[in-house]
């Protein structure tokens, strides 16, 4: 069932990862950012749909405090065989990916990831922690903790109004405010606005 293992880590960003050409990267640059981290593959049946789903949620909120993170992997029927760099540049070029894709790793077993055993033992599933397919998908706040996981059948547009709310919650909410003076926000005149009329005014600036 793929049990979940302890892991010391508290954050996704005490982890370092590689990239496509094999430089390390510190996760710490990300604090501040809501992240969406991706196994993905070039040869399975999910790509297609996936892929261009995802470049089209970046670009709508890549200016807004949203990252992907998205990591190749060959672990399900060999769907992802070619090097890391080739994997990249697969993104990159038929989906215009302007993400990280970052180098491949494995996401089950033993050798799995440090950062992928995290996440997973982070959000188990009632089946267990085991990544089940390619495309699963952790959704991770600002201060790097694991919000939510959702399998491959969940479409990344399908997730676009609670990675929206996250980012919303933590940019607002968490200076614990029920009502904000907005005198100086773009658009509006002086006066105060409950947490639901600045949430439509923050998904649409």
């Amino acid at each position: 069932m793929g049990a979940s293992v302890s892991v010391p880590e508290r954050s996704v960003h005490e982890f370092t990862v590689k990239d496509s050409s094999g430089k390390d990267v510190n996760l710490s640059i990300y604090q501040g950012k809501v992240l969406l981290l991706v196994n993905v593959a070039s040869k399975c049946g999910f790509t297609e749909a996936n892929y261009t789903q995802l470049t089209e949620l970046y670009r709508k909120y890549k200016d807004q405090g949203f990252e992907i993170l998205a990591f190749p992997c060959n672990q399900f029927l060999y769907q992802e065989p070619g090097t890391s760099q080739e994997a990249h540049d697969f993104a990159c070029t038929r989906f215009q990916a302007e993400y990280a894709v970052f180098q491949k790793v494995r996401v089950n077993g033993q050798n799995a990831a440090p950062l992928y055993k995290f996440l997973k033992a982070s959000k188990p599933t009632f089946l267990g922690s085991r990544i089940k397919w390619n495309f699963t998908k952790f959704l991770v706040s600002k201060d790097g903790i694991v919000i939510d996981r959702y399998g491959t059948m969940v479409t990344p547009l399908s997730i676009e109004m609670t990675i929206t709310s996250l980012m919303w919650r933590q940019s607002i909410c968490c200076h614990g405010l029920k009502f904000v003076t907005v005198g100086k926000l773009r658009g509006f005149g002086s006066l105060t606005l409950s947490l639901f009329q600045l949430k439509r005014w923050w998904l649409k600036r």
